[in-house]
């Protein structure tokens, strides 16, 4: 038998010992080679990014981390520290010779926040405008579903608002309807590299009417393990009230988040869209939205027609007057819904209007709750489902509504709301969510509870069950608030079942 053949055999009987084969048969043996099914393990290694949460000298930053408990494994690390801070003229080289040495390079320095063990929420705090990105990896048991919330409290300025955002994974590319350069807007693409090598990415907006021209949207340098603002209003001397940010990468990898504001309903984060599809779901509107805008784009060839349903209480419904929604091939379109939940939390559901035919799309909901100088803005993006598990941090004792929607088959759900980061045990609950409606609850607060906790969402049966948290803290008589979507998190991945064949080893 030739070398090149052992060395296969031997990598053969590695890949065994990891996925779990009964038996390695040579070719000619007369066995037989079995193989177990496919299983999910837990991940052993996670990432998140948090961006810079300042602009505001009066900015009050929380920061959550947590991992569900129920994960064996190595005992592990879950830490996240500051990033590089650097400018978008550093990036896109408008900076002129600035030099490098004078930036305060913090990202090897002591974690800000730290998890010491599964099942625990830990946090910490920061405040002003200078505060960077946080860059963060986790290990062995403190790895699998993993999740860190950043709330920022604004109290007033253009800035002003409850701003809340679940820290993002690294990725190559990201879809944002929902985004504006109205002269009313400053909204900001936040770009965060995780990794000791710098990465590039492109920024492509699309209005009304197709690509907005931009000659400064490509080629953006984020350095490593840093993080980079870039003023979306800067990349186009096109106003639009409704944009669509595409970021990619050319190089390497990001995290990608767009921070709003507006002079009259405050500001707020505004998440990636879900994946391209034809069905969309966006839980968690709240029962006294004074204004719900939906923002959808076309990525494709193929403009999408949209049948547009609202999922509430009891059934779903026909929003009055927006039955359904017409997007054109690579145009952002954006209807108002204004007060589409009438006093009653609810979720939209987006799907084909033509049975056979499904033109993917990403879209998002711009949502504002009170009048005149009480307003305050949040949004939902369109959100994969619960799946097998989902989690969502920074719950305090009061202000926090979980929404459930099942927008097909009945399901079961149990939530877990953990221990309190300062004290408390965690409790359980289980609910059931009636097909095509949306259950919003008090969820569970952990038996003397102290400091904030998480909750952690697992479906039981039937399903799928799309989730979403709304925290609202009212200051001033302002209703401010932010929703949190809660897609798997990713924890586990399946182990595919395989059947060895050996007889490539034939000589």
């Amino acid at each position: 038998m030739k070398s090149t053949s052992l060395s296969l055999i031997a990598g053969t009987v590695a890949l065994a010992a990891v996925t779990g084969f009964a038996a390695v048969t040579a070719p000619g043996d007369g066995g037989t080679t079995e193989a177990k099914t496919a299983t999910r393990l837990p991940v052993e290694r996670s990432s998140l990014l948090c961006p810079a949460p300042g602009l505001s000298d009066l900015a009050e930053t929380t920061y959550t981390s947590f991992t569900p408990a129920g994960g064996g494994g190595e005992p592990g690390t879950a830490e996240l520290k500051q990033s590089t801070a650097t400018t978008a003229e550093d990036a896109t080289g408008k900076g002129g010779s600035k030099d490098k040495k004078d930036k305060k390079e913090t990202g090897a320095g002591k974690p800000v926040v730290s998890l010491k063990e599964p099942g625990k929420p830990a946090t910490a705090e920061a405040s002003g405008a200078d505060t960077p990105a946080l860059v963060g990896t986790a290990t062995g048991r403190l790895a699998p579903g993993w999740t860190t919330q950043q709330t920022t409290t604004v109290e007033a300025g253009n800035a002003r608002g409850l701003l809340g955002v679940s820290c993002t994974g690294p990725d190559t590319d990201f879809w944002f309807p929902a985004a504006s350069t109205a002269k009313s807007r400053e909204d900001y693409v936040h770009l965060t590299n995780p990794d000791d090598t710098a990465a590039v990415a492109d920024i492509e907006l699309y209005g009304p009417d197709g690509s907005l021209k931009s000659d400064v949207g490509e080629g953006i340098t984020v350095p490593a393990r840093s993080g980079v603002p870039v003023l979306i209003s800067t990349l186009t001397s096109e106003v639009a009230e409704d944009v669509t940010v595409h970021v990619t990468t050319r190089t390497g990898r990001v995290g990608a988040v767009i921070r709003t504001a507006d002079q009259e309903t405050g500001s707020d984060w505004l998440a990636a869209s879900a994946d391209p599809s034809g069905t969309l779901v966006f839980p968690g509107i709240p029962a006294d939205a004074t204004s719900v805008r939906l923002v959808a784009f076309a990525p494709s060839d193929d403009d999408a027609d949209l049948n547009l349903k609202l999922l509430g209480k009891t059934g779903a419904i026909s929003p009055s007057g927006h039955t359904d929604l017409h997007v054109k091939s690579r145009m952002t379109a954006g209807i108002d819904l204004k007060d589409v939940t009438k006093g009653e939390a609810g979720s939209l559901l987006l799907t084909p209007a033509r049975s056979g035919k499904s033109t993917p799309v990403v879209a998002a909901l711009r949502v504002v709750r009170g009048k005149g100088s009480g307003q305050e803005v949040g949004y939902i993006p369109a959100t994969a489902p619960v799946g097998a598990q989902a989690t969502v941090a920074d719950n305090r004792a009061e202000g926090s509504t979980l929404s459930l929607t099942a927008p097909g088959a009945t399901a079961t759900v149990k939530v877990t709301a953990s221990a309190g980061s300062e004290g408390g045990e965690q409790v359980v609950k289980t609910y059931t969510v009636k097909g095509r409606t949306t259950l919003a609850v008090t969820p569970p607060v952990p038996s003397g509870l102290k400091g904030g906790y998480a909750l952690t969402v697992r479906t039981e049966s039937g399903g799928p069950v799309y989730a979403a948290r709304t925290l609202s803290l009212p200051l001033n008589g302002v209703q401010m608030f932010t929703v949190q979507t809660l897609p798997d998190d990713g924890g586990t991945v399946e182990v595919p079942a395989a059947v060895q064949d050996l007889s490539v080893l034939d000589d």
